[in-house]
């Protein structure tokens, strides 16, 4: 499960790079793609533990 978000940012910056190097620039496949990529880095992000969270612990104990 963990190299699928991999896979969602790799394959999501490929598109976002192919639709953009073309003379004709397709919108829809930009867009697709960019959210393909941040799909990815978000799936990502939620498994970060927060700096917040941890030093919120340390104050109560």
């Amino acid at each position: 499960m963990k190299y699928l978000n991999y896979i969602f940012i790799v394959l999501g910056a490929a598109v976002a790079i192919y639709a953009k190097t073309g003379t004709e620039q397709n919108q829809y496949i930009l867009i697709g793609g960019i959210v393909i990529l941040m799909l990815g880095i978000y799936r990502i992000s939620k498994t970060i533990p927060s700096k917040d969270d941890d030093d919120l612990n340390n104050d109560v104990n």
